[in-house]
């Protein structure tokens, strides 16, 4: 019987078109929550439709928010205010989504009633000690299992504080952000590199005060945010994909219209270009501080190139698409990637097993990846079969590896992108030339 998760990618010689990817899965969780915690009506055109951002959704909607999704991706939430949700008489089910349970937890700390979040069996498997430990700082309560969901928070009026994460985490910075809109007094996180920045532009955009200054953010308490309309721009992670691909097939042109362009989000368009690819970047429009615009990538020569560990905090979700760029020759070296492996799968070892089976040279190290190309000098990988693990990264990884193949390949568990591009194979099979 044939395997209904598994999704054969066809070898090309290059990719070609225009396209939009769907809304910003980052971005669309902040503007939901931050819509529950504003009195009123809010409005979001182009909303994510991954299943991620559907269990933020749920979440919320247990918490007495009113939800209505209608065509083409517009979804209105009804805001009752910071510190108005009500209590769920039920767990709340973060599906596979990190960002909904480690937001959502920020969220619930300043809140007087008890509230169990659970997960999936790789989300429960993923740290959640880094999120606990600064809400607890704060004044909540979480019982969790070893550091682990589920989670049961305890919430209460919250204390500020002054929080230094020893990981850089925009999910556990942006938790930390939310509980303060409910504390009393400033609460500031202070990062070791900076992380995506989505959290403190959406909070100004709903009339939010937030203060930055270099590594650390602030906000105060008991702020009132206002409801507020916006486009989410395309998420650059999924797009990230489709200009690897182009980048890593000679002859390739593909463009990528209306994505987000936020620079804390945009380092791999510095990577294509060392790789070899000519890169383009049209900056169109600008809404609530994020800006937006085309990306357009012709593939060229292939390099060399290594990402160093400073760089991994604004690689860390395109990194397993990077790894995809050696798949077709040249060499990508990756360190200070150990973050990788308590992401939805252990991508580093994901990533070397899944490759190794596609005929691709691919040397694992402990906090990253050596990926040189077809194996045994061939010009062209073998083609074969590779297990994305249930990780949707993962998933559209091998399917641009593959494409560069000797023969048909089949991704195993390429049903995960559900997650975050529910039409990534169907886009795919658009772009193929």
């Amino acid at each position: 019987m044939s395997d209904p998760s598994a999704v054969v990618v066809a070898p090309t010689r290059r990719l070609q078109g225009r396209l939009q990817v769907p809304g910003d899965k980052s971005i669309a969780h902040r503007y939901a929550l931050l819509a529950a915690l504003a009195k009123g009506r809010s409005t979001f055109l182009h909303f994510a439709p991954g299943a991620d951002c559907r269990s933020t959704l749920a979440c919320l909607r247990q918490l007495g928010i009113e939800v209505t999704e209608g065509p083409s991706g517009v979804v209105t939430l009804m805001g009752r205010g910071c510190g108005q949700l009500c209590s769920s008489v039920a767990p709340l089910d973060a599906g596979n989504s990190g960002t909904t349970m480690r937001l959502m937890a920020g969220v619930l700390a300043g809140h007087a009633f008890s509230t169990t979040l659970i997960g999936d069996a790789s989300l429960s498997r993923r740290p959640m000690r880094r999120v606990i430990v600064p809400l607890e700082q704060m004044g909540a309560r979480i019982d969790a299992t070893e550091g682990h969901a589920p989670l049961v928070i305890h919430g209460t009026r919250l204390r500020a504080t002054t929080h230094r994460p020893a990981t850089p985490s925009a999910q556990v910075k942006s938790a930390v952000l939310l509980a303060g809109l409910h504390a009393d007094g400033t609460t500031s996180v202070t990062e070791p590199v900076a992380t995506r920045d989505h959290t403190e532009r959406a909070l100004t955009a709903f009339g939010g005060r937030v203060a930055v200054d270099g590594l650390t953010v602030s906000v105060t308490g008991n702020q009132r945010l206002e409801p507020q309309s916006f486009a989410v721009p395309g998420d650059f992670s999924s797009a990230a994909f489709w200009l690897v691909g182009a980048a890593a097939l000679p002859g390739s042109r593909v463009e990528v219209e209306d994505v987000g362009l936020n620079p804390t989000r945009t380092a791999l368009l510095g990577v294509l270009r060392r790789f070899g690819a000519r890169v383009t970047i049209d900056t169109t429009i600008s809404e609530a501080g994020e800006p937006r615009g085309r990306i357009t990538v012709e593939g060229d020569r292939m390099g060399a190139l290594e990402i160093m560990p400073d760089e991994v905090p604004g690689l860390i979700d395109e990194l397993p698409a990077i790894a995809a760029l050696a798949a077709h020759g040249g060499e990508i070296v990756v360190r200070g990637a150990s973050e990788l492996r308590v992401k939805e799968s252990d991508r580093i070892a994901v990533l070397v097993a899944g490759f190794r089976a596609l005929g691709i040279a691919v040397d694992e190290l402990s906090d990253g990846f050596v990926v040189s190309g077809p194996a045994a000098g061939s010009g062209r990988a073998s083609g074969g079969v590779a297990n994305a693990d249930g990780d949707h990264r993962m998933a559209m990884a091998f399917a641009i590896a593959a494409l560069g193949a000797e023969r048909p390949s089949t991704i195993i568990g390429a049903d995960a992108v559900v997650i975050s591009y529910p039409g990534f194979f169907d886009t795919l099979s658009r772009l193929v030339a």
